[in-house]
């Protein structure tokens, strides 16, 4: 009955093989969260820069061309 040893055997390494699984999902779980986070902030950084860039815009003189100012 040398089966059950074997069986035994791969079992305790499907259940070290799911515990490294979970340790590795648990890790990529969190850097998710730190990268989701992150853009998050940039996207916030971005918005701020562009309404800043558009308020400066419009601080700008109109500038109105003669018809020969092109030549």
């Amino acid at each position: 009955m040398s089966r059950l040893p074997d069986l035994a055997e791969r079992i305790d390494r499907l259940v070290l093989r799911h515990e490294e699984l979970a340790r590795t999902n648990a890790l990529l779980e969190q850097q998710v969260q730190a990268i989701t986070a992150e853009r998050d902030s940039l996207k916030s950084r971005l918005a701020a820069a562009r309404a800043r860039i558009d308020a400066l815009l419009e601080r700008l003189p109109v500038e109105r061309s003669s018809p020969g100012a092109s030549e």
